[in-house]
């Protein structure tokens, strides 16, 4: 079960109708055009435009499957919290490097861009902790380690974050 704020609900929600109205259309345009081109047992603009349509309906039952069985949370926190969509500067004391995080619904999480899920070992660590904490993530039975909040930016929701695929 995923967990998403109402602002995650409304960007699935409009992805799922953009697909219905305007990929869905154009993938059936496709097909059509390219089974107007003769025999299909050879044809592979035919095959491409019937994989495209696929992966389009597809995608719009994993994102309907993901509302039904989500659980709403909210992403307000307290001022002086880590919360979600927040950016954080974290200090890793095991090598004294520092990096800065945006906590984020598993929905949107995408470590290499920086943003960490609230369901990842970083993300529970820190969450509702404030400026100064230590805080120790277990990452599991055997290794854990500790990192110091240095900052908290109190950012919000962002549009441009991409839903993850399947």
């Amino acid at each position: 079960m995923d967990r998403l704020t109402k602002n995650d609900v409304k960007k699935i929600e409009a992805e799922i109708e953009y697909r219905k109205l305007v990929v869905r259309k154009e993938a059936i345009e496709a097909v059509k055009e390219a089974r107007a081109h003769g025999d299909l047992s050879e044809n592979f603009e035919y095959y491409a435009a019937k994989k495209d349509k696929n992966k389009n309906e597809s995608r719009i039952r994993y994102l309907e499957r993901m509302l039904r069985t989500a659980q709403i949370i909210s992403d307000e926190s307290k001022d002086d919290e880590v919360g979600l969509n927040n950016k954080v500067e974290l200090f890793f004391t095991d090598d004294s490097s520092t990096q800065v995080v945006k906590l984020v619904t598993s929905i949107r999480g995408n470590s290499v861009g920086g943003n960490i899920s609230i369901e990842s070992p970083v993300g529970k660590a820190i969450v509702g902790h404030k400026v100064g904490e230590t805080v120790t993530v277990k990452v599991n039975e055997n290794f854990s380690y500790d990192v110091v909040i240095k900052k908290i930016d109190k950012t919000t929701d962002d549009a441009n974050d991409a839903i993850r695929s399947y």
